[in-house]
């Protein structure tokens, strides 16, 4: 098996990487032996994603771009999005850290918000938020006390705050089925959408308006999500949406997570 030899921040160790090794081989049928260590085509991957360059630009010490792409396709394929490696991969982690922890490994509690994001020339798939005055998409996220990520969901950014949650929560079902509480802002206002969140889950919509911030003593638990979304700044491809697809954008977000994550034990 050749191996590369290479060192950027964008790396984690081999030890990490462990961590999620076997799902990746098992990932897709071997038929034939590997030629190329999976350790080097991931770093590879979170090098497009730390640094923002095109897959045509990855360093000469990493393999083939091609054959990055190959694999990058090859994990983030799947009948649906949440079926994916890398959208599934970082929901095993997550439950991972929590038994680490000592919690369950689904939480009982959830802050959700979203996030619109300009796109660049290169994306496909965009709407306008009126409220923010954006052009792009819109990055919808559940996140547990931890501020880790219970649930992504990725639409154009014209669709509201609302439409997406219940988008997020229909297809996440399973990690929402122990949510008691739901803790969200002002733009989640409305009995409907409290009546549709109570209809696919057992979860209590609060909500938190920024005029009454300081009244809640639960307000330190609503910046938590503000503290995840600050974490994808971190990730030069992730200013910006580039991304031609939907569904690659949501990938691009749930590898930050896997990195995050990773980069903690």
């Amino acid at each position: 098996m050749q191996h590369f030899s290479h060192h950027y921040q964008s790396d984690i160790s081999r030890q990490q990487f462990d961590l999620i090794r076997q799902d990746l081989e098992a990932s897709r049928k071997r038929t034939h032996p590997k030629h190329i260590d999976p350790y080097d085509i991931f770093c590879a991957m979170l090098y497009v994603l730390k640094n923002g360059c095109t897959w045509r630009d990855l360093p000469a010490d990493y393999p083939k771009w091609s054959t990055v792409y190959y694999y990058w396709m090859n994990w983030s394929k799947a009948p649906t999005p949440d079926t994916s490696f890398i959208n599934s991969g970082f929901k095993k982690i997550v439950a991972d850290r929590r038994l680490r922890q000592g919690r369950s490994a689904r939480t009982s509690f959830v802050i959700l918000d979203a996030q619109s994001i300009k796109n660049t020339a290169t994306a496909e798939n965009k709407g306008y938020d009126g409220g923010k005055k954006i052009s792009g998409i819109k990055r919808h996220l559940a996140v547990d006390i931890n501020g880790f990520p219970q649930a992504i969901h990725i639409t154009r950014a014209n669709i509201t705050d609302r439409d997406g949650a219940i988008a997020l929560v229909t297809l996440n079902l399973e990690q929402f089925k122990l949510v008691r509480t739901m803790m969200v802002d002002s733009g989640y206002t409305g009995q409907n959408f409290a009546n549709e969140i109570s209809s696919l889950t057992s979860a209590k919509v609060i909500v938190v308006k920024r005029n009454e911030l300081h009244q809640f003593s639960v307000i330190p638990q609503r910046w938590l999500i503000e503290r995840s979304f600050s974490w994808l700044g971190n990730y030069h491809r992730l200013w910006r949406n580039c991304e031609r697809k939907l569904n690659t954008s949501l990938m691009m977000v749930s590898l930050a997570f896997i990195r995050l994550l990773l980069k903690r034990y």
